[in-house]
């Protein structure tokens, strides 16, 4: 009773079929496995065989788009039921075909690998071989990305002449402006290369698919923290581009600056290293140094030595006074022009005091300072003329018991 059921089943449904052309069964990869079966059962061992690799190409189209998913990074689990599903009606066709005498033997070790979900054996140097072989020769493997190091070299290469042009181009721009310091003219030249070389980079990097929005809103965040943290340290170095601006002092001059004075000995945009008479280094920040006074003690050619000589109220003041006017007129460092002044200067407590100011060469100024003060000293001497020092005059009266 139950065949003959199932034979009416099957005259039911052979009635609604169209006629089977080869690989007809695999033309609705969705078919259920009961209409499959009944369809698959009345054809002949051949038309198994184009049935069965009509099914075996379905589920390889089905595993290569799983294994690209999975190259990508990402995987569907749709796909994988769609797999097993295929699989499924591969093992019942080649079921139907191995009882008509077909073998079955290479699919059924094909659908056992291909729906295998164990990694790759990387301990077979031959399948690594042929692995990276196909990924070099694949147009979306080796090929792809040969391609794209070859762009990027080649922007990083065009960039980077850019960069040399436009760095040169700077350099003889800021050379064309007289007082502009070698110090900030190699600045501005580096901040130039290396700005056009790092825009090069970025648009070298998005040309091989890099997503560089991210790697630009993670570098803005974090130079606000760098500016944040060495606020200090970047207000010395808007100093040090002022004063190399300026130029207020150069390597060599002697300066005053922030309570220190001393010859400058080096300069960069932080700091300028000062060296004390007693040869004492002393870095000073370029903040402290804009922020203040700077006095240039050897920024000119010439300078006065301002020199104070007393003498005694008892003594011919146009006798000193030509005294004075000899001796410095005699010392050879001395400059004729300008004229060296000699006047009285103060009616001090113990002496009348004499300002005497002549001029020499900034590298002279201790020379004559220092000579002009013995000279004098022998001079007074030599003449008479008294040299006071503080005294007081006690009075003394006799009382009457």
């Amino acid at each position: 009773m139950r065949a003959f059921l199932f034979a009416i089943l099957f005259v039911c449904i052979s009635a609604q079929l169209p006629a089977q052309d080869p690989a007809s069964t695999a033309s609705d990869p969705k078919v259920a496995l009961t209409e499959l079966g009944l369809r698959v059962r009345p054809l002949t061992k051949a038309e198994l065989e184009v049935e069965a690799a009509a099914w075996r190409d379905l589920l390889k189209a089905k595993v290569t788009e799983i294994s690209a998913g999975t190259i990508a990074g990402s995987s569907d689990e749709a796909l994988l039921v769609e797999r097993r599903e295929l699989s499924e009606r591969l093992t019942l066709v080649l079921k139907e075909w191995r009882a008509k005498g077909g073998d079955d033997a290479e699919h059924l070790a094909y659908i056992s690998a291909a729906t295998s979900d164990q990694p790759p054996d990387l301990s077979d140097p031959s399948f690594v071989f042929q692995a990276a072989l196909d990924w070099v020769v694949s147009p979306e493997g080796g090929l792809r990305w040969s391609f794209n190091i070859l762009k990027f070299l080649v922007v990083l290469l065009v960039f980077k002449i850019i960069a040399g042009v436009l760095g040169n181009i700077t350099k003889r721009a800021t050379g064309a402006f007289k007082g502009t310091s070698n110090l900030l003219r190699d600045f501005f030249v580096n901040v130039v290369r290396k700005l056009v070389f790092f825009i090069g980079l970025v648009v070298a990097l998005s040309m091989i698919g890099v997503d560089i929005g991210p790697l630009l809103a993670a570098m803005g965040a974090l130079g606000f923290i760098i500016a944040f943290a060495l606020q200090g340290t970047l207000s010395n170095f808007a100093a040090g581009i002022m004063i190399l601006l300026y130029r207020p002092f150069e390597l060599g001059d002697v300066v005053s600056v922030a309570g220190e004075t001393g010859k400058v000995t080096a300069m960069n945009l932080v700091s300028t290293t000062i060296n004390t008479a007693d040869n004492q280094s002393i870095v000073v920040p370029n903040g402290s140094i804009w922020g203040g006074v700077i006095t240039n003690i050897t920024g000119n050619d010439t300078r006065r030595v301002d020199l104070v000589f007393g003498c005694g109220y008892s003594d011919d003041l146009a006798k000193v006074e030509k005294a004075l006017a000899e001796v410095v007129a005699a010392h050879p460092l001395v400059l004729a022009e300008p004229a060296t002044n000699i006047q009285v200067h103060e009616l001090a407590d113990s002496s009348v005091n004499f300002v005497v100011r002549p001029w020499t060469k900034t590298e002279d100024y201790w020379t004559v300072y220092w000579d002009l003060h013995r000279q004098v000293k022998d001079r007074f001497d030599k003449d008479g003329i008294s040299i006071p020092f503080p005294q007081q005059d006690v009075h003394m009266h006799q009382a009457s018991a």
